[in-house]
């Protein structure tokens, strides 16, 4: 086991470099799909090795429900990380499910209330709301609908009265087009994935970041692509970000949610000249080195976490063989 256990909760920190290099020098689609998979892996890896310390720890523990043979001398010696790390571990990983758990619900409860919104408002892909608060984002569906049959799996695109009345009638296509390409592209996924890493591992959180940013900017250069206009989709996204309020939740892709980061930002991509054709950037270049560093971090904790996991497996089996 040794130090190999440890190394995926710190492995993550090599992923760092890539969160904001990535947003601006590869094609987004690309970069979230990039990031969130780096995200996943690396949370899985660490909340993996909690769990291997958790056993190690709880079999120290008198009244575990563990063989006895477990807490030998021999087996202590073995496994050396049983004391503070093991039981530190316990509150570590009931942390993680506790807020990942939490998540999910809050995730699911917002989802449920923005349908039960939603009731008497006429079937279709666009939900138009009589509110003159200005704001719209995209409602996944159950995820029944084939793509063939409804390429957004059956989601709709939610928009208030007060949006539209801020928009002109270019503009608003450049909203629908956005939203649609959210859900097409069933960014909500990516984004809930990032969201409970980041709670799996607090240091992944500026890749959580970064896939809010780089979804939007995929749904940007869609939206840019469908309606043939660049600059409308800029001025569409300026003008809402002046007027609108966020998405009932994170996990719900919105058009232009007011931070101020961001959307300047978005503004100015879309002003310039469209990203190439997703490829894989240059290894001699700063996001290239990013990139491979990254990978060697997440391999490297896959690894880490396997090499623990076989080595706990064969010291606990032999002191309790078959």
């Amino acid at each position: 086991m040794g130090v190999f256990v440890f190394l995926p909760l710190v492995l993550p920190l090599t992923a760092l470099p890539v969160a904001r290099l990535a947003a601006h020098h590869l094609h987004p689609r690309r970069a979230t799909r990039l990031l969130s998979a780096l995200a996943v892996v690396l949370a899985v890896c660490s909340t993996l090795c909690l769990g291997l310390l958790v056993v190690v720890g709880t079999a120290q523990l008198p009244g575990n429900p563990l063989p006895d043979a477990w807490s030998d001398a021999e087996v202590r010696q073995a496994v050396p990380y049983d004391g503070i790390a093991g039981k530190a571990a316990m509150g570590a990983l009931l942390a993680v499910a506790a807020g990942c758990a939490g998540a999910v619900h809050r995730d699911r409860r917002v989802r449920r209330g923005a349908r039960q919104a939603l009731t008497g408002v006429p079937d279709g892909e666009l939900a138009v709301l009589a509110d003159p608060a200005p704001y719209a984002y995209a409602l996944p569906g159950s995820g029944r609908a084939s793509r063939a049959t409804a390429p957004s799996g059956g989601g709709r695109i939610v928009v208030s009265t007060g949006m539209l009345t801020s928009l002109t009638g270019q503009e608003r296509a450049a909203l629908i087009a956005h939203e649609r390409a959210h859900l097409a592209g069933r960014h909500h996924r990516f984004l809930l994935a990032v969201r409970l890493a980041a709670r799996a591992n607090p240091l992944l959180r500026p890749l959580r970041t970064a896939v809010a940013y780089t979804s939007e900017r995929w749904a940007d250069e869609e939206a840019a692509r469908a309606t043939g206009d660049r600059a409308v989709v800029a001025r569409a996204i300026g003008r809402a970000a002046l007027v609108s309020r966020a998405a009932p939740a994170p996990t719900l892709a919105g058009f232009a949610a007011p931070e101020p980061g961001p959307v300047p930002r978005r503004v100015a991509a879309l002003l310039a000249p469209a990203p190439p054709l997703p490829r894989w950037p240059p290894i001699r270049t700063a996001v290239g080195l990013a990139v491979w560093a990254a990978a060697a971090g997440t391999a490297g904790s896959a690894l880490s976490s396997a090499n623990a996991t076989v080595t706990l497996l064969l010291v606990l089996h032999t002191a309790t063989p078959f």
